[in-house]
């Protein structure tokens, strides 16, 4: 019964359920997970690409912490590229993340770079992807807005997707047409491949 539920939610109680999810998190927990998360990113095979995209987390949103992830693709000498959320057009911008880059916090709780050096999305090779939940075919929800699906159409076809999560996948989510599958997805006790 339990799992006949799961199967017929719809996206925006999947939304509000993880979100929940994330709530009952601990500060601790979630920095355990996130290094469990980032160790786990080591056993894919993606590591001889050159440009590696990583959001940076909201942390009032209790979402993983990509910084043991920044540190790994920093100490293997990455171009890292950090998002810009341009809520007019509903487009992210990617800058190059550099020594000198200014980081600031949005009005939305983002931490975005304020200006850099800007990349198009076919340059980039393997992108870390933000999301609210997950299904065991790779597909995603987010938080709605389409950010994502938006960008990762406009990705190089050879580009690597690859969600994070804290929980595990869903048996089957709603997917849009506009939804972009994913490759990989790491969670603290595994990693999924789709």
């Amino acid at each position: 019964m339990e799992r006949k539920e799961k199967i017929s939610m719809n996206k925006q109680a999947l939304r509000k359920l993880y979100k929940q999810k994330r709530t009952e998190l601990s500060l601790d927990d979630i920095e355990d997970l996130s290094l469990q998360i980032a160790n786990h990113s080591l056993q894919l095979p993606v590591w001889e690409h050159s440009n590696y995209h990583l959001f940076l987390s909201i942390s009032e949103k209790k979402e993983i912490n990509t910084e043991y992830l920044l540190h790994i693709l920093q100490g293997r000498d990455k171009s890292i590229i950090v998002p810009k959320s341009d809520f007019n057009t509903g487009e992210l911008i990617h800058i190059l993340l550099q020594d000198n880059t200014k980081l600031q916090i949005s009005s939305y709780g983002i931490p975005e770079p304020v200006s850099g050096i800007e990349l198009p999305p076919s340059s980039l090779e393997v992108i870390f992807v933000p999301l609210l939940a997950f299904d065991i075919n790779g597909n995603r929800i987010g938080y709605g807005k389409g950010f994502y699906d938006r960008f990762l159409a406009q990705c190089n076809p050879n580009s690597i997707f690859i969600g994070l999560s804290f929980f595990e996948a869903e048996d089957s989510i709603e997917c849009s047409s506009l939804g972009i599958p994913l490759h990989y997805c790491i969670t603290p006790f595994k990693v999924y491949t789709f």
